[in-house]
């Protein structure tokens, strides 16, 4: 519960400004949620790890001309190391391969590490390729190209040539997916071998395989030409190697309700409203006719209105001043309040801003006021409500 507001002026404006602060503001004024964002698609494993090696490769192409930086390089190589082969340049490799927001690179890295250190020290001459022997020998996390899934299988068409050169074999590279064949437009098959829906053959040898597309509505084609259709797409009709337009209107195939007609497309049809209005369905003077689904109506134009089944002229209304409805005594009052203000600004100016004088204009204008407003509240503020 609120505190009671202290005694004095100012601390009671001071009080009434922190009760109003504190009040929750308007919805409008509310700040708003932020949006959802769905949560972004996480990656397989074996990009992660083929991520954190190429940045590893990266960083070693970035040190390849450092050394220890100590002044007597040819000293701290004789008695140490080199530094192309050393822990130092190692571990500044290491420290810039993941980026700060890449959690999963940090926690491979993490996994790993050891790893990589042994790699570093005792297999890179025997196995240079650090992601073949880090991610797909060691931690088994991705398959040679063109090959998928546990065991490393072949994709569709062969691993030299996974889903004929023409498709996106699902899960290619990786210890996931199932090696199905995603096929360009096309192309189609298991191994997306093979011409899909609207393509031929334009070129096929033993390896190679170009599928061009049929002329407009052929399904089945042998040639780009409208003569060389074998099959037709659906609405269309073989007639002498060629697709014909199928008028579903003329036939029992239109399905068209009672108050439309059938508008036929090339390989389809629509069905379309009927427009009652285009005859005159609206008698009388002044009516107009609205088209509807299945129907119509009519009704007045613009600037008219109804009447016991007429539509006559509408009589905009002159706007009301703000004093045609006051009364005779209500004006009287109302005169008695202006030149009561304006005595009491005169003496006011005489007192030349005297702050007693200036207390008793105050009051006599909000006397006066309240006075006039007791009698009048009720119908100025009906008025407002409705518009006035």
């Amino acid at each position: 519960m609120a505190s009671l507001p202290p005694r004095g002026l100012v601390p009671p404006l001071l009080w009434g400004l922190s009760l109003f602060l504190s009040l929750p503001g308007p919805i409008w004024l509310q700040p708003s949620p932020p949006p959802q964002s769905s949560p972004p698609t996480e990656l397989h494993p074996c990009h992660t790890c083929r991520g954190l090696v190429d940045s590893f490769n990266k960083g070693l192409e970035r040190t390849i001309r450092d050394n220890f930086g100590g002044g007597n390089t040819a000293w701290e190589e004789e008695k140490l190391s080199k530094y192309k082969d050393s822990e130092t340049r190692l571990v500044e490799v290491l420290e810039s391969v993941c980026s700060k927001s890449d959690f999963e690179c940090h926690r491979l890295l993490e996994l790993s590490e050891e790893l990589v250190e042994s790699w570093w020290f005792h297999k890179q001459q025997e196995a240079p390729d650090l992601f073949q022997w880090l991610c797909s020998d060691s931690l088994k996390l991705c398959c040679p190209s063109g090959t998928f899934g546990p065991s490393c299988l072949p994709c569709p068409g062969g691993a030299e040539k996974p889903c004929g050169g023409h498709g996106r074999c699902e899960g290619e590279g990786t210890r996931g997916g199932s090696g199905h064949c995603d096929c360009q437009a096309g192309y189609g098959g298991e191994a997306c071998g093979q011409c899909g829906l609207g393509y031929f053959e334009a070129e096929r040898n033993a390896s190679h395989l170009v599928c061009s597309a049929c002329f407009g509505p052929c399904a089945r084609c042998s040639g780009p030409e409208e003569s060389n259709c074998l099959q037709c797409k659906k609405g269309w009709a073989l007639h002498h190697l060629k697709c014909v337009d199928i008028d579903e209107c003329g036939t029992e195939r239109a399905s068209c309700g009672p108050d439309q007609f059938c508008v036929n497309t090339e390989g389809s049809y629509e069905c379309r409203d009927v427009d009652e209005c285009e005859t005159e369905v609206c008698p009388g003077e002044n009516k107009q006719c609205e088209n509807t689904e299945g129907s119509y109506r009519c009704v007045c134009a613009e600037g008219y209105k109804q009447m016991e089944g007429v539509c006559v002229k509408e009589q905009i209304p002159e706007s009301a001043g703000f004093f045609s409805e006051m009364t005779e005594d209500e004006l009287v009052v109302l005169q008695q309040m202006f030149f009561g203000v304006i005595i009491c600004a005169l003496a006011t100016l005489a007192a030349k801003g005297d702050l007693v004088f200036t207390a008793i204009f105050i009051g006599a204008v909000a006397a006066m006021t309240g006075y006039w407003l007791s009698e009048r509240s009720d119908r100025v503020l009906e008025g407002f409500i409705k518009g006035r």
